[in-house]
């Protein structure tokens, strides 16, 4: 009996697999015709006192079928992921010159007023922002009370500081316990990058942005 007998009923598939995962770049029509010699030459070399059944033959097309419609869901996933990095960049293309709303604690003052939010990760009886110069130093504070846990915004008049960059933190707390709290800031896209299915946004203040850090688009 030829030697290629030890491509048995049980191992077929296996060695289709295998074949496969050491050449990922093979088509479909590749991984058939591959089937169909290694089927044939298990036929030719099978024992005739233990023949395949059909219903091995049948389970064996069966995985064939599969292998060749995970490839064709592979080509459709790889299209759409393609056609969705497209979407991306024009969404991206849009947003140039506008403001969106970062992870961040800038607080820009323009005309002795500026504008800024955070995220309370709980209810809180009490909040309060300060706001610090560039030395550091707080210049105002903000009492908001108590809060719910999500977004709030808050404006603060800047009393004769003149207008500029400044910072802001927050502090929250629910009687003794501490209210962690996330710190948002407004930024200007000014141009928008695409690495492969990446969209990254260059910004003002806050230089590369991921498209999944955007908060909000204001």
């Amino acid at each position: 009996m030829s030697t290629t007998a030890a491509v048995s009923g049980n191992n077929l598939f296996s060695s289709l697999s295998g074949s496969s995962a050491a050449t990922p770049t093979a088509n479909e029509a590749g991984s058939a015709d591959r089937f169909l010699k290694l089927l044939v030459t298990q036929l030719q070399n099978q024992d005739p006192m233990n023949p395949m059944d059909n219903a091995q033959i049948t389970s064996q097309m069966a995985q064939i079928n599969t292998v060749n419609g995970i490839e064709k869901l592979n080509v459709t996933v790889e299209g759409l992921n393609t056609q969705f990095a497209q979407l991306q960049a024009l969404s991206g293309v849009s947003l140039v010159g506008r403001d969106i709303t970062v992870k961040g604690n800038r607080l820009a003052v323009s005309g002795g007023k500026a504008e800024g939010s955070f995220d309370l990760a709980g209810t809180a009886g009490t909040v309060k922002v300060e706001v610090l110069n560039g030395a550091g130093r707080v210049v105002g504070t903000i009492d908001m009370g108590a809060q719910d846990a999500g977004r709030h915004a808050f404006t603060w008049n800047a009393s004769g500081q003149p207008d500029g960059n400044y910072s802001f933190r927050v502090a929250a707390a629910q009687g003794t316990t501490n209210v962690a709290t996330t710190p948002l800031m407004r930024d200007r896209v000014e141009a928008v990058r695409t690495t492969g299915n990446t969209l990254t946004l260059e910004t003002a203040s806050s230089g590369l942005v991921a498209w999944r850090d955007v908060q909000a688009f204001n």
